[in-house]
């Protein structure tokens, strides 16, 4: 019985360690995106606040276009843009690489801190990952949402930009860190038992 309480107690602890190695490996990328990004934020994303604009970067790696919809009076249209696609810088295309590595160095830190010795180990310390990568990521959806309005001689204007939210949950916030989390600390873990 103390056994299966110890066993508990360890399982928790890991999940634990995963999802805050999955809330920093967000943060870390959200951060590296910023150093390679920042220029064209300020330049092309003027009226947004750079730190909204960078998130947007940072979705369009996981490859979740945004979302940007307006209405001019009784007219009103939307459009998804993948911004990295519609750049021209070659930093912006450096993004594309930055939430595999940042999964997989934290799945790969995370099994060999842990000690992960099989495939069944290396599984269950590395997708735990999802968990915590996946609240950043969802909850940032929802605040890097950018909006105004307003009215120009009695014609009412109004429009807003975000992350497309279903493709940021499932696809930034559970897929990514699901395989790249997991991938790091199998690999770390058959590079360990060499």
């Amino acid at each position: 019985m103390a056994q299966n309480s110890l066993e508990s107690a360890t399982d928790s602890s890991r999940i634990a360690a995963s999802a805050g190695i999955g809330v920093l490996a967000a943060a870390v990328g959200y951060l590296l995106a910023t150093l390679l990004i920042r220029d064209e934020v300020a330049q092309n994303l003027d009226p947004i606040a750079e730190w909204k604009g960078t998130a947007w970067y940072y979705f369009s790696a996981h490859f979740v276009e945004l979302e940007a919809s307006g209405a001019v009076g009784g007219f009103s249209g939307s459009d998804s843009v993948n911004l990295i696609a519609e750049s021209g810088s070659q930093n912006a295309e450096l993004l594309y690489a930055l939430p595999p590595l940042v999964l997989l160095v934290g799945g790969a830190f995370l099994a060999s801190r842990l000690g992960a010795r099989d495939l069944g180990e290396a599984v269950t310390t590395g997708a735990p990952i999802t968990v915590g990568y996946g609240v950043v990521m969802g909850l940032g959806a929802l605040v890097v949402e950018s909006s105004s309005q307003g009215a120009v001689f009695g014609i009412e204007w109004g429009g807003s930009a975000a992350p497309a939210l279903l493709p940021a949950i499932v696809l930034a916030g559970i897929l990514y860190p699901l395989v790249f989390g997991t991938a790091g600390a199998v690999a770390a873990t058959a590079l360990s038992s060499r």
